[in-house]
């Protein structure tokens, strides 16, 4: 079920109008998994990192023994083309992704150049200032690279992400906040985490169970060029309990301030409000 309305899909060579099929059933990435996709914005007229994106699914295409089939800077392009077609007000998120066509049970590696290859464009909202998530601890984990393929934006990946998801709802969550394979504090489910602690902001050390987000990145360099100590650190639960402000970093709502973690509360604090204005100030001086 689609996400955003207003739908367009690139595949084939050329534009259509809606979310068209794509897959067939017997294609390698409809029955056995072997799909990434990455997801870049276009809000306020800018699209920020759009070419990180870009590249990015053709790096997550390689983890997956998938070959690449579009120059990233062509995908730009082709990107650029189909969002033409929208108003500059417009917000709408966008998704590259790549499946592997041939390949069998036992060969997870799709064959060279047999690749699907599509873009789908969606208007979803940005959301408001005010928007905020809740976290609570789950008994899922984020997997290692011994078990699954976690230096890839990878389709199969996000099922975990889901019952992660389902958990916390049903507890009255929004999202949770998960442990690497001991137990240390990795992401939430969907987006990586900041806490704030006495003005200076620490984030989970990337060690190789979850994707290191391009948004993150581009927090943690916006904030230390603003004169703002930044910590990549191994970071423990209690770590959360204790902070001042927290956050969330993810592409498609860029800043979520978080009000909530399980019994600890937080208000929507000046760093958390710093972070996003600093993101859109660079937004629109890189054009």
């Amino acid at each position: 079920m689609p996400t955003g309305t207003n739908i367009r899909t690139y595949h084939d060579g050329t534009w259509h109008d809606g979310d068209i099929a794509v897959m067939r059933p017997a294609d390698h990435g409809a029955w056995l998994g072997s799909s990434v996709f990455d997801g870049a914005r276009f809000a306020h007229g800018l699209t920020p990192d759009l070419d990180k994106h870009c590249a990015r699914v053709n790096a997550s295409a390689h983890a997956l023994s998938i070959t690449p089939t579009v120059d990233p800077g062509d995908m730009v392009e082709i990107i650029r083309e189909g969002l033409s077609a929208y108003p500059k007000d417009a917000a709408v998120y966008i998704r590259p992704l790549y499946w592997a066509i041939d390949g069998d049970i036992t060969m997870v590696q799709a064959k060279k150049g047999h690749t699907g290859f599509a873009v789908s464009l969606e208007e979803i909202p940005m959301a408001p200032p005010e928007a905020s998530a809740t976290l609570t601890r789950t008994r899922f984990r984020r997997p290692v690279l011994e078990d699954a393929v976690v230096n890839a934006k990878a389709g199969c990946l996000y099922p975990n992400n889901a019952r992660m998801l389902a958990e916390a709802r049903a507890k009255g969550f929004s999202n949770a906040l998960v442990a690497d394979a001991i137990g240390n504090v990795a992401e939430s489910a969907t987006s990586n985490v900041f806490a704030v602690k006495d003005g200076e902001v620490f984030t989970p050390v990337p060690n190789g169970t979850f994707l290191s987000g391009i948004t993150r990145a581009r927090h943690i360099a916006n904030l230390r060029a603003d004169g703002v100590r930044v910590h990549e650190t191994v970071m423990s639960f209690d770590d959360f309990h204790d902070a001042d402000e927290v956050f969330l970093s993810g592409n498609l709502m860029k800043v979520t301030p978080v009000t909530a973690f399980d019994d600890t509360h937080y208000q929507i604090g000046p760093v958390t409000r710093r972070v996003r204005e600093l993101y859109w100030d660079w937004a629109a001086s890189a054009g």
